[in-house]
């Protein structure tokens, strides 16, 4: 969710105020009194909205790794871009019909001899999740998996959130949904990507996630190795679950809401050896993001990144180039574009 501006009526006359003296005000009384940090690269802009991105590690180059951005419109996109910030053309995706969010696995095994990196996004005006391999591109959905196929209500199939996770156990790779509308203790459904002779399916497996009902669930981030799915329960808390469907569905955990301005919005996880790390969320209205320990989710501190009205992020922690010897953070920008910074500047290591 982002802020809207209202139109005083005064006399029976509309008094337009202007954007920029609007967002001087917010910024004056709500916004992040923080430091501001600027980005290392500022992306170029894609023709709609950005809303979520993705960073792929590139195996062989890590200078030629791609940030995969979100494009929401029903015009819409996934764009790829280089480290510098342009966009990819031959790597991105067009004409998507209002594409939300999008995540990244590694490794998913197509047959017994291939592997492939993929990338999946939500599809919301056509209520379904979309698969594609990495870096070629190529589409292993068959046109789309649909999505909360139960649900009679069109609104409660519209499409959101999404995040992979890669089984310990055995594996197998899951996507877990959210949607625009959704009922509390089944909001999120898990699918498992199956293949065979006769291509992928994804295939449902879990009903789950509390809900208090008060805006909506977007941002969903998985840690694949201590076995987490954390989601934005906008106006509550970050909320906390078993990735592996096993294990059932308690909730683990509900903290930090009361960190947050208004909207809880988008989650990455930086991940270090031994299960160290932070979790890292857009406090959307405030302009700043809030970092909590991987390992107990405590409160650590929070950061002023400058950006507008951040919905996603992601975060990798190894080294990727000159301009990002440190790992790199990616966040939207309520500009069209996204920012990008050396991991080092978020002071992680500081506290």
């Amino acid at each position: 969710m982002r802020l809207t501006f209202p139109i005083l009526t005064i006399n029976m006359r509309k008094i337009y105020i202007p954007i920029v003296t609007v967002m001087a005000l917010v910024s004056c009384k709500q916004g992040s009194q923080l430091p501001a940090i600027a980005p290392d690269v500022i992306t170029e802009k894609t023709p709609n909205d950005t809303d979520d991105p993705a960073i792929w590690i590139n195996p062989d180059d890590a200078s030629k790794s791609i940030v995969f951005g979100t494009d929401k419109e029903t015009n819409g996109g996934i764009y790829a871009f280089d480290l510098d910030g342009k966009i990819i053309e031959e790597k991105s995706i067009k004409n998507i019909q209002r594409p939300n969010n999008v995540d990244l696995e590694y490794g998913f095994q197509l047959n017994d001899s291939v592997a492939v990196d993929v990338i999946a996004f939500t599809e919301r005006e056509k209520q379904q999740v979309r698969l594609f391999s990495v870096p070629d591109m190529k589409p292993l959905d068959g046109g789309g998996f649909p999505v909360f196929e139960d649900e009679t209500d069109v609104e409660q199939r519209l499409a959101m959130g999404i995040s992979l996770y890669k089984s310990p156990k055995d594996s197998s790779v899951y996507a877990i949904v959210g949607r625009k509308i959704g009922p509390s203790g089944s909001y999120l459904y898990q699918y498992k990507f199956e293949s065979d002779s006769t291509g992928v399916s994804a295939n449902l497996v879990r009903k789950f996630g509390s809900f208090t009902g008060g805006k909506e669930i977007e941002a969903i981030a998985v840690d694949n190795e201590m076995g987490y799915v954390y989601y934005s329960d906008e106006g509550e808390c970050v909320k906390k679950y078993y990735a592996e469907p096993s294990m059932g569905d308690e909730e683990l955990a509900c903290f930090g809401g009361e960190k947050f301005l208004e909207d809880i919005e988008g989650i990455a996880i930086a991940r270090y050896p031994n299960g160290e790390g932070y979790i890292i969320v857009s406090d959307q209205q405030r302009g700043q993001f809030n970092i909590f320990s991987r390992k107990d989710n405590s409160f650590i501190k929070a950061v002023n990144l400058s950006t507008l009205e951040t919905d996603g992020c992601d975060v990798v922690t190894v080294p990727l180039n000159d301009t990002f010897p440190n790992g790199l953070f990616a966040a939207m920008n309520d500009e069209k574009n996204f920012y990008f910074y050396d991991l080092d500047k978020l002071g992680l290591k500081e506290d």
